[in-house]
């Protein structure tokens, strides 16, 4: 049983939890994910490691409570206990070398792309971060993210915040006036993640994606995770989740995901809360 320690409500879809979890602590690297239970009745739900604390022995999760058990788990409350969580899984971000990075969020995105962000501030890289919101009431975390970025850039798609525009607005003005990266690291939706590829192609900069397919076991036996990265099929829990964006088949991705869309609304619809076994 893993005991939350910690939970904070960052707006009123996203919620962060401080999980017990010492030997995944221990070991757990940027871009890494767990997969959570709620009880034994629960689905397994992966979910991309915020943060971690070695000397505490927790990890830190920001969820987005859109389905049935990321709603179960936002109704909980600290001293509660999940039953499992399993992790460190996927490689880590490759990150040696690299000195001079753009890292992009969006939406609940920043809180996977933050880690990236702090583990290159730490190893003295020059670091900008762009976090894309739709709008100024749905901003996460942006103190932290100011706090490990040489420059934050806050978009927001109506303009009620920071400035107005998708973050591949902005990562163009910046190429355009000369910022030379190593690399830009881009978590978010994947539409998102597609288009800052198309900006970065011409250039050739190295474009690294965090991928988000459906995914059951974890550990690349189902198949459930495949993605089509250069023509070839790739599971995304033990061969990512990070990959080249610029090889990603988005349009195969972004299909795959609405597979069971209409099967995910029912279910997220006539949940309650308290429970899987009470559905």
């Amino acid at each position: 049983m893993y005991k939350i320690v910690n939970k904070k409500l960052l707006n009123e879809a996203v919620v962060l939890v401080e999980v017990e979890a010492p030997f995944i602590a221990k070991k757990v690297l940027p871009g890494q994910f767990i997969i959570f239970r709620i009880d034994e009745q629960g689905e397994r739900v992966p979910l991309t490691v915020a943060d971690y604390d070695r000397e505490k022995g927790t990890i830190t999760l920001i969820v987005q409570m859109v389905g049935r058990s990321t709603k179960m788990l936002g109704a909980m409350e600290a001293g509660e206990y999940l039953q499992d969580v399993v992790g460190p899984l996927g490689i880590p971000t490759h990150l040696e070398g690299l000195k001079n990075v753009c890292v992009i969020g969006g939406g609940v995105g920043c809180a996977i792309a933050y880690p990236q962000a702090k583990a290159l501030h730490a190893m003295g890289a020059h670091v900008d971060m762009i976090a894309g919101f739709r709008s100024k009431d749905i901003v996460i975390i942006e103190d932290e993210m100011r706090a490990v970025a040489d420059n934050l850039y806050v978009m927001t798609d109506d303009g009620t915040y920071g400035e107005k525009g998708f973050v591949t607005v902005k990562l163009q003005q910046l190429i355009d006036e000369g910022r030379e990266y190593d690399a830009v690291i881009a978590i978010g939706p994947v539409p998102m993640m597609k288009f800052v590829s198309e900006v970065t192609r011409p250039k050739a900069i190295k474009t690294i994606v965090s991928l988000n397919p459906i995914m059951i076991d974890g550990t690349g036996m189902c198949g459930g995770c495949r993605v089509n990265v250069g023509g070839e099929i790739k599971f995304a829990c033990v061969d990512g989740p990070d990959f080249d964006g610029h090889l990603v088949n988005f349009d195969e991705l972004m299909k795959r995901n609405s597979t069971n869309k209409a099967q995910e609304q029912h279910d997220s619809e006539h949940c309650r809360l308290r429970g899987a076994h009470n559905a």
